[in-house]
């Protein structure tokens, strides 16, 4: 008899921490090893937010609270969203979950029957294709190549729409690519929408306020307000407010679609942190120059890392507009040997030989339903980025 559920088999665990957990293994052996595999900012979260955390529970603010969040919270993030995007929510359309990802499982453990469809452009975030896929959903995943700065075309979407299609799932700006869409690019995306009225939207904005040179992400409802009523807008506090280990994440939605979501956390999780709520607030409504500050520090360590792996033999590597991401392609270095001997076969053989070899961690891109790539992150002080590069730089020049 089997232990777990067959629920579980449909599933892997998350390959971005297995990389995590291989680099601090050859860590504790005493190798030097640099990791730019994790998905979090580098930055401590700001003062004034762990002042109101404190003051939260020196006040006794450390009771239950309403499923969906505090009431003067769900206002705050109903301001956000129309203060950032020009959309209008009330706050009872408001949930607050324990991270983003609690918000897509809620949603998609709410919604999805058996054999229902979600449309996923790749490269994606490793965690969608398995949330669909444990809420009895099938993954549909559309490529969004390179040559197109790995953002979806119009026509792959009419494309991939089927009498099964339940949801389109976007995040923008992206995990792994940094790619980013403006108002102008979602429009041909939002015309097909419109064209499927059964389609629902659920738009991923939490990197929404790391974006370069001026780019604004736009997202789906301030696009096109007639999608308003099929639409889940996410966002939250993990990256603006580099708060990842707080786990605040957030949802705007058509009345019925919250209550949904609200009814299975009640059951699951129930309330967020009411210690993490009080933070979110004063992230939300304190001051916000922090995020301008950590984006030009972002900003200069993106030009940095494009730049220094362009002068990698083999690699290709695309300047995002968002994010801390890059998605260089390592078609140019496969097929051939390492200086260690190891033969490079596949991006996941990429990343391994050289995490062996030179002690740089990075994720494959086949993670990502994206192969032929890999992701680094430059949530990474300035140094070691430069000195990882440098490495990347070397163990590509030794490939024969």
């Amino acid at each position: 008899m089997h232990l777990t559920a067959e629920r579980l088999d449909r599933i892997s665990p998350s390959q971005t921490i297995a990389i995590s957990t291989k680099a601090r293994k050859l860590k504790a052996e005493g190798r030097d090893i640099i990791s730019l595999s994790a998905g979090e900012p580098d930055f401590d979260t700001p003062q004034n937010v762990k002042d109101a955390a404190i003051r939260a529970i020196h006040k006794g603010e450390t009771k239950y609270t309403d499923v969906a969040g505090t009431m003067a919270l769900r206002k705050a993030v109903a301001a956000k969203f129309k203060t950032d995007s020009g959309i209008e929510y009330a706050p009872e359309e408001i949930i607050i979950s324990t991270g983003g990802k609690q918000v897509i499982f809620n949603a998609m453990v709410a919604t999805l029957n058996a054999g229902d469809e979600v449309i996923i452009p790749s490269p994606c975030w490793v965690s969608y294709p398995d949330i669909v896929a444990l809420a009895d959903g099938k993954p549909v995943i559309v490529p969004c190549g390179q040559n197109n700065g790995f953002k979806l075309r119009a026509e792959d979407l009419e494309a991939a729409i089927t009498p099964r299609t339940k949801w389109f799932m976007i995040n923008n700006p992206c995990n792994p690519t940094g790619a980013a869409y403006s108002a102008e690019e979602l429009r041909g995306i939002c015309d097909v929408l419109l064209r499927h009225p059964d389609v629902w939207i659920f738009t991923d904005d939490i990197y929404e306020k790391l974006a370069y040179d001026g780019f604004k992400p736009a997202t789906i409802v301030q696009v096109e307000p007639k999608l308003r009523d099929r639409t889940i807008t996410m966002n939250g506090c993990s990256k603006a407010y580099a708060m990842t280990g707080w786990r605040i994440g957030f949802a705007g939605a058509p009345l019925a679609m919250t209550k949904a979501m609200d009814k299975l956390q009640s059951q699951s999780t129930s309330n967020t942190s009411s210690i993490s709520q009080a933070a979110a607030l004063e992230g939300l409504t304190g001051p916000q120059d922090f995020i301008g500050e950590m984006v030009a520090v972002y900003k200069a360590r993106r030009d940095l890392v494009v730049e220094m792996l362009n002068k990698a033999p083999g690699i290709n590597c695309h300047k995002p507009e968002g994010a801390f991401y890059v998605f260089p392609s390592v078609h140019g270095c496969i097929g051939k040997t390492t200086a260690g001997g190891a033969t490079i076969t596949d991006d996941e053989s990429f990343v391994i030989a050289l995490l062996e070899e030179q002690g740089v961690a990075a994720v494959h891109g086949s993670a990502f339903m994206y192969p032929g790539h890999f992701r680094i992150s430059y949530a990474t002080d300035t140094d070691s980025l430069r000195e990882a590069c440098t490495r990347i730089q070397k163990f590509c020049e030794g490939l024969h």
